[in-house]
């Protein structure tokens, strides 16, 4: 049966409201490792390898699932990850030890990698016509879960306790595994090939393309940022001067909400030939946050203009690095965006462990000195990789791929 020219609008919603569901588990824990440790009786340093398990298990997910969906049947791979995923949220919620929490929040990582196959599924199930209009709403899912899924889960957690939090996402997650069920219609696999094949086929896409790799450079150390910064920050937040619950703490969540609204017109930027100048000046953002951050210590109105800024800086330059990346080659962007997803979870892995590290050696002033570090080691990929242009490759109806070179305004 042949996909339908386009998606509804409710399907379209759904798609969204499931890529934000599915990113959003990696980031339940995050406002609660003050709460989880007193519980459980860790020490809060332990407590923050939470989030950086729950993350290393989402990068092997992407990197050795979601290719799976160019070779399977996604109306019923998706479920099948969906159910998954709830089975593990399951095991958080009862979680005895925080040594079973480490190995539960891992397996969830592996599993809930459902919102990295619906995008590209949604771009398969548009109409030319409706493609990018639809995939960045299912985009702008994946945005606002990571954003949101702190301040859900600091309320749940202030009302009902942590543990609930992770029960509550165990029952979305049977619900949509049944409603998509029934909503994706039979699709035949994209393509046959040997798993080990396909596994291999998606470092030799990057290794083939100059510009992708220095994009995933620069796309992986901007999650390795956002990681460092809202880590440190719960850590912040929860310990004096501040003191703050779990629930006030997930507020502030509710301001980087302006990085995914501004984050959207990014694409915009880049159909218009602005990419890279826009990819550097978002950079050039993301620094001067971190200068406001070393000087909000003890400010909640320079923290919220800290958030404000990193979150506008990292939403926008991660959106431009996708649009990028997928103009590079129209026949392997599924294999492009498993290359991007493992990078960025790699680096978000990275920055969240740095930040329990730097926050027992020196606190706020060593975590904003990385974060600084961080921007400049990124803006000096970006001037790098900027000289070169940018080719298209489009495959003609008779399968022969021809390149076209296309130089990006400066």
């Amino acid at each position: 049966m042949a996909p339908p020219s386009e998606m509804s609008r409710r399907l379209t919603f759904l798609f969204a409201v499931a890529a934000g569901v599915a990113i959003g588990n990696l980031y339940w824990a995050q406002p609660l490792l003050g709460l989880i440790a007193g519980d459980l009786r860790a020490a809060t340093a332990t407590a923050g390898w939470l989030v950086t398990a729950t993350q290393v298990g989402y990068a092997v997910g992407v990197l050795l699932l979601v290719p799976l969906g160019d070779v399977l049947d996604r109306r019923r791979f998706v479920p099948v990850m969906l159910l998954a995923s709830a089975v593990a949220l399951l095991w958080c919620a009862l979680a005895p030890s925080i040594g079973v929490l480490l190995l539960a929040l891992g397996v969830l990582g592996v599993t809930t990698i459902s919102g990295q196959v619906l995008t590209p599924l949604a771009g398969d199930l548009a109409g030319d016509a409706h493609r990018g209009r639809i995939v960045g709403v299912v985009g702008s899912g994946t945005l606002t879960g990571i954003l949101a899924s702190r301040t859900i889960s600091g309320f749940v957690a202030g009302a009902a306790g942590w543990r609930t939090v992770f029960a509550l996402a165990a029952v979305v997650a049977v619900l949509l595994a049944l409603l998509f069920y029934r909503a994706i219609p039979p699709l035949a696999p994209q393509t046959r090939m040997p798993y080990p094949q396909l596994i291999a086929s998606v470092g030799a896409v990057v290794m083939g393309e100059r510009a992708a790799r220095w994009t995933l450079v620069l796309a992986a150390t901007g999650f390795a940022v956002f990681a460092l910064f809202w880590t440190a920050l719960t850590f912040l937040l929860s310990g004096p001067p501040f003191g703050y619950p779990v629930a006030v703490i997930g507020l502030f969540g509710l301001a980087g909400l302006a990085g995914v609204l501004s984050g959207l017109h990014g694409g915009r930027l880049h159909d218009r030939g602005w990419s890279l100048p826009a990819t550097g000046a978002a950079w050039l953002l993301a620094l001067g946050a971190f200068v406001v951050a070393a000087f909000a210590g003890r400010s909640v109105v320079l923290i919220i203009v800290a958030i404000v800024m990193i979150d506008v800086a990292l939403q926008t330059q991660a959106l431009l690095n996708r649009a990028r990346l997928f103009a590079l080659s129209h026949e392997a962007r599924s294999r492009l965006n498993t290359a991007l997803a493992t990078g960025n979870f790699i680096g978000a892995a990275f920055g969240s462990a740095a930040a329990t590290t730097l926050w027992s050696a020196g606190g706020w002033t060593a975590v904003t000195i990385t974060g600084t570090a961080l921007c400049c080691f990124a803006l000096t990929v970006w001037a790098l990789g900027r000289r070169g242009p940018l080719v298209i490759r489009f495959a003609g109806t008779d399968g022969e791929v021809t390149d076209r070179g296309e130089a990006l305004r400066h």
